[in-house]
């Protein structure tokens, strides 16, 4: 709606650098030479991404950092063990997105491996009782439990940690999102995000967090003689789920993540996950052994965080939870319903946010603020995603909090590189005060609470804020891509081996080529899709190319420069290659 154009985006292409030392060819043998078998185009992909190295590709639970480095761990690892050895009753506070229902499963299922009987778990629902450890949260735990453990949330729970407390609720925080000016005064906490944490990586994602307590608490176990009979309890058997999250909840991929990733990847492979995540995957019509990291993002998590987004999240909790496939099937089944209910009420509201930003009054704004009354407060974080794709700008999509609540906005900012939305509402906040009601998250989304007779305040305020950090150059989206293909790298085989080499995702993006091809065909397909075949003038060979949502209401340029991923059609058992086009321009 905002051109009637099929190119994807308003991005300028560039090629990756790739470091000399690739271009030199380290000679085998050496240390951090890559072996001859190791295809060159591999060889460059990883190399743009940091990885220089054979080494830095080995994607071993050996390399794993030590749980020992996360700071509050002892701390946190002691409450816990003191609760496993009391048998108290333990509450596992998760949320309700994909991070959240992974991490709770994580929690509850190595809770139980590590002998703790008594433990159950509360997702928060989003229009009852808020975001993550609220008071109204704690006020519904009934009967009163021993301990909560709180997982991908609950750095900014001050009055939920306070009111369990007040019960005589210990609580051990686990989170991974940005703390506030204050503190709960938890039990216990472990966060690498906290000031001063000296924990490598500070990409974990919440279900990560989780492993890693569990990681530690076994290896204090062991310390004590716990399993001296040899009876010590396999946590790898959890690894599915902390892959799942950690896509889902798009963290950067550095390379503990990939670790994590990739075990959990092949552990799906090999049939070896919860049966939840398998039902999803054949939910999503997708191969269980050739499940790669984009379809757990893609296909996977969006089913999970739907019913966080229009229902209640315990009912993915209860699919990841189930050990009886039929269960885990039919679970799965209404799963995907719901995803398909909230793709046919975000395409509604995708729709009216594009006309509402093709309003050169809205667009002209560097921070984007649109609020609409009828929207769903539990698809918003979409709609700024998609609108943020489109403009290239950071984006904050509001709605009504709750029926009952027709007074309090709830927004989903989606930001762009370069632009920290969670310090942005910080300085609305300094500058502003009492504006922002409630605010939290990332570097690149986050999640606030206003009145709605501020909106307009607020949408003004944060505009400000945008241009006063944003330049021209950050507001031109760039479309990175490894470069021209060479027509003899156009094969299958290369194809697959591209898409099992690495998990991609988060800042170590799918390898992206860049070649000019003629348009021979094009058809529409779907109303919004494109499908082509494309000459390269090099060779005269025709590839099959596809593009999702690149319909944009005229023809393709006869000679275009396209930006693709190799890919793969898998048409009735029979594969080919197929080109999966991310953006195309005039050449």
């Amino acid at each position: 709606m905002l051109a009637a154009s099929p190119v994807a985006s308003l991005a300028t292409v560039a090629a990756r650098p790739v470091s000399l030392r690739l271009r030199r060819r380290e000679p085998k043998g050496r240390p951090d030479g890559w072996p001859s078998d190791v295809h060159p185009v591999l060889q460059a992909v990883y190399a743009a991404r940091g990885v220089l190295s054979p080494v830095q590709a080995e994607h071993r639970l050996a390399h794993l950092l030590s749980p020992a480095a996360l700071g509050g761990m002892a701390q946190a690892v002691d409450l816990l063990i003191e609760a496993i050895r009391g048998q108290w009753s333990i509450v596992v506070a998760g949320d309700y997105d994909c991070d959240g229902a992974t991490g709770t499963a994580v929690a509850l299922r190595g809770l139980r491996l590590l002998g703790a009987t008594r433990a159950t778990y509360a997702i928060p629902n989003r229009f009852v009782h808020g975001y993550g450890l609220s008071a109204a949260l704690v006020e519904s735990l009934q009967p009163t439990p021993q301990l909560i453990i709180t997982v991908d949330n609950g750095v900014a729970s001050v009055a939920g940690v306070a009111a369990a407390q007040a019960r005589g609720i210990r609580v051990l925080v686990t989170d991974h999102h940005l703390p506030g000016e204050q503190l709960p005064a938890a039990d216990a906490m472990v966060n690498p995000n906290l000031a001063g944490d000296g924990f490598p990586s500070k990409a974990l994602a919440g279900v990560g967090v989780m492993f890693y307590l569990l990681l530690a608490t076994r290896a204090a176990l062991r310390e004590q003689g716990v399993f001296a009979d040899g009876a010590e309890p396999d946590l790898s058997v959890l690894l599915d789920l902390v892959a799942l999250g950690t896509v889902a909840d798009l963290v950067p991929l550095d390379f503990n993540n990939r670790v994590l990733v990739e075990a959990g990847i092949k552990r799906i492979r090999a049939s070896r996950a919860c049966p939840g995540i398998t039902a999803l995957i054949e939910a999503g019509k997708r191969s269980v052994s050739g499940i790669c990291a984009s379809d757990l993002g893609y296909v996977v998590g969006p089913r999970l965080n739907a019913a966080g987004r229009l229902e209640d999240m315990s009912l993915g909790v209860e699919c990841l939870l189930s050990d009886d496939p039929a269960r885990a099937q039919l679970l799965a089944a209404e799963l995907d319903r719901i995803n398909r209910e909230r793709r046919d009420l975000q395409a509604a509201m995708v729709a009216e946010a594009e006309l509402m930003a093709a309003d050169t009054r809205t667009i002209d704004a560097v921070g984007v603020a649109l609020y609409e009354p009828s929207w769903h407060a539990g698809v918003v974080g979409l709609v700024a995603s998609k609108l943020k794709e489109r403009l290239h700008r950071p984006v904050i999509a509001f709605a009504p909090a709750s029926e009952d609540s027709p007074h309090e906005l709830r927004g989903s900012a989606r930001s762009i590189p370069g632009f920290h939305v969670r310090d942005a509402l910080a300085a609305v906040d300094a500058r502003h005060p009492g504006l922002i009601e409630r605010f939290g998250g990332h570097a690149m989304a986050a999640g606030l609470s206003l009145r709605t007779t501020d909106f307009d305040r607020f949408a003004a305020a944060f505009d400000a804020v945008a241009r006063q950090w944003l330049g021209a150059e950050a507001l031109q989206a760039v479309l990175d891509t490894d470069g021209e293909l060479a027509p003899e790298h156009f094969t299958l085989q290369l194809a697959g081996l591209l898409r099992h080499a690495a998990p991609w995702g988060q800042a170590f993006p799918e390898p992206l080529f860049d070649n000019v091809f003629e348009c021979r065909t094009w058809r529409v397909m779907g109303e919004k899709h494109l499908r082509l075949d494309l000459r390269d003038p090099r060779d005269g060979r025709l590839h099959e190319a596809v593009m999702f949502n690149g319909y944009r209401g005229a023809a393709p340029p006869p000679v275009l420069r396209a930006a693709y991923e190799l890919g793969i059609n898998d048409w009735q058992g029979r594969e080919s290659l197929r080109l999966l086009l991310r953006h195309i321009e005039p050449a």
